[in-house]
């Protein structure tokens, strides 16, 4: 199979034509598709497209879109072209709890995340040393009321700095300023356990254990100023029942919200997901 080398995302308003126009455009520049998919949302009327493509040598994206000028103009596309080759420049932060962190730092050694891991940001010390001993910077920058608009200033100043495309909260134990959400829009990934709004604050699962619940999950959403109430890119469950301990449901949920912030990241990595409003289109 033919290896792609771009990723083109459209949306527009629907009508008829666009995925041929798109299509020619994209073979009138000696390129060849190599997956497609498309989605047109009856309740917004909106279309949405994902192509992949192997394009000549020496094309980039810039020459692509210069091509792809006409017929996004003829059909006022909203479009993104990205380079597969080029990673995203990923920023994560954690709190205590490190095991969205160590998935994370796994699948990215592996390669299964296609992302670079350009720092680690913390407001505790207690992940520094397994960190650095992948190679990558640590920095903590502990947070009190008196100091948050300061260390908040400090990681936007880390971002920029870093050329940052994607910040992960791996279970990261702040919230960000309504001023830091509007500035990092549709760049920060964020997950929280199911039992939102149910058992909200401190010892969740111990409070679901006490009233005996059956599912255990997690939805790892875009960070909006709206506390947890971002478009959602992924979720999932797994069962418990009668005979879990809190330890068992500790544990049980841990591997799933690990496994659902990876399943986000990488669809976000790999340009499958599209905002359509409050919700998402993530094409597989």
């Amino acid at each position: 199979m033919t290896k792609p080398d771009f990723v083109l995302l459209v949306s527009c308003v629907d009508r008829k034509g666009i995925v041929a126009a798109v299509a020619s455009s994209i073979a009138s520049q000696d390129c060849n598709i190599v997956e497609s998919a498309q989605f047109g949302d009856a309740e917004s009327g909106r279309f949405f497209m994902r192509v992949t493509f192997a394009g000549p040598a020496g094309m980039t994206t810039e020459s692509f879109g210069r091509g792809f000028g006409p017929v996004a103009a003829a059909f006022e596309l909203e479009w993104q072209v990205h380079d597969l080759a080029v990673k995203q420049r990923a920023l994560v932060m954690v709190s205590r709890g490190g095991h969205c962190l160590n998935d994370l730092l796994y699948r990215t050694a592996t390669g299964y995340l296609p992302m670079e891991v350009t720092s680690v940001v913390s407001n505790h010390e207690v992940w520094r040393r397994r960190v650095e001993h992948e190679g990558i910077p640590y920095h903590c920058l502990p947070v009190t009321p008196e100091n948050k608009a300061a260390q908040e200033e400090k990681l936007l100043a880390l971002i920029a700095e870093q050329r940052v495309d994607l910040i992960i909260l791996a279970r990261y134990m702040q919230v960000l300023s309504d001023a830091a959400c509007r500035a990092l829009e549709g760049r920060v990934i964020n997950i929280h356990h199911s039992s939102l709004p149910a058992f909200k604050g401190a010892r969740p699962y111990h409070r679901a254990w006490e009233r005996g619940v059956k599912l255990v999950g997690a939805t790892a959403h875009y960070v909006t100023p709206d506390l947890d109430e971002g478009p959602i890119i992924a979720q999932d469950v797994s069962t418990v029942d009668h005979a879990d301990t809190v330890d068992d449901l500790i544990a049980e949920g841990q591997e799933t919200e690990s496994r659902v912030l990876t399943r986000a990241v990488k669809a976000h990595c790999e340009h499958r997901v599209m905002l359509n409003g409050q919700r998402t289109v993530v094409f597989r």
